[in-house]
């Protein structure tokens, strides 16, 4: 049986967690690959329309815009009440894109995120009811308050943009965004750990932070909206997904990541390293970050950039290791790598 199916809600029947937003129009045809500048104008859009929606830090967002261009998904790791939602919505509403969000509970079901057969006794047969990952941006909030078994309904959609259900394969739309939210694990009960290979789906991790004075000063006399108006569509956005396979790299730079790889596996503070998904994650993401400056080829300082957030999450540390070894273990990796 899979653990998407359910046959016992009646298709009027919505959990209360999940939240959709009406139904866009998906791109029709085969979409050609941008140039890097179109893929560069694209990002200025984006960039802007972001901005529009809400409060962001400039490293945060040029994360943020990377994981977007290159078909990533985004793990948000903070406390409540810093924007992590607003964020997702605004994603959405910029590229004119459908949203949906879940909020996470520990009696949250597999098939309340991906769908369920239902029985029709009219029609006298099963009819698949798409859950809210049919959506291009899907806001997963409070993603470890779930239950290991909803969780892991995710990894398939995330690393194959595909669902099955019943033995039946249901295809997702492009684009498709995970964003993610989770607590931080220190002060809050009642979570569970997001397991590594569920932490390996999410090419990037951020956190918002607080706001700076003349930020959350902004914020008080008037409280941001997502944008109106699109930067682009949705098959512009697919289009950039190809641009940015066309940036290039050079051998030396593959190098540099690999160093940079193995570095985190042999660090004294880390139980398992970053894994090959990772390393081609951080390409990715630097092509995108490459393009976004409207650079053909990638920079040993898109690399850097990056790793922090695209690494740091996939650190396994050694039992008793401090709070911060995720991070000084990139840290120390960045320092003693030298870049060729």
């Amino acid at each position: 049986m899979s653990t998407g199916s359910s046959a016992e809600r009646p298709p009027a029947t919505v959990h209360p967690s999940v939240a959709l937003s009406p139904v866009a129009p998906p791109p029709e045809g085969p979409v050609a690959p941008l140039d890097v500048p179109g893929v560069a104008a694209l990002g200025e859009r984006l960039r802007a329309r972001i901005r529009e929606g809400m409060q962001i830090d400039d490293d945060v967002l040029e994360v943020v815009l990377s994981v977007l261009l290159a078909g990533g998904h985004l793990l948000l790791e903070d406390r409540p009440g810093v924007g992590k939602t607003q964020l997702a919505r605004t994603i959405a509403a910029s590229i004119g894109g459908r949203f949906a969000r879940v909020q996470a509970t520990v009696d949250l079901l597999p098939s309340d995120v991906l769908g369920a057969s239902v029985w029709h006794a009219g029609a006298e047969r099963f009819e698949f009811h798409p859950g809210p990952i049919f959506a291009n941006v899907v806001l997963v909030d409070e993603l470890n308050r779930t239950t290991p078994k909803t969780q892991s309904g995710l990894l398939e959609a995330m690393q194959e943009l595909q669902v099955t259900v019943d033995g039946r394969t249901h295809h997702l739309e492009r684009p498709f965004l995970v964003v993610a939210t989770q607590n931080p694990a220190a002060g809050f009960d009642g979570t569970y750990p997001l397991p590594p290979a569920q932490l390996d789906r999410f090419l990037a991790r951020v956190s918002l932070g607080y706001p700076s004075a003349e930020q959350e000063a902004a914020l008080l006399r008037e409280r941001p909206q997502p944008p109106a108006l699109a930067a682009g569509s949705l098959p512009e956005l697919v289009a950039a997904h190809g641009g940015v396979t066309t940036v290039r790299t050079a051998e030396p730079l593959l190098a540099y990541v690999v160093a940079l790889l193995r570095a985190t596996r042999e660090h004294p503070l880390a139980e398992s390293g970053a894994s090959p998904r990772a390393g081609l994650q951080l390409v990715g993401a630097a092509k995108a970050r490459a393009a976004l400056d409207g650079r053909d080829h990638v920079l040993p300082d898109d690399v850097q950039a990056l790793a922090p957030a695209v690494l740091a999450h996939r650190i396994e540390p050694v039992p008793a290791a401090p709070l911060e070894a995720q991070a000084e273990v990139v840290a120390d990796a960045l320092r003693e790598t030298p870049a060729r």
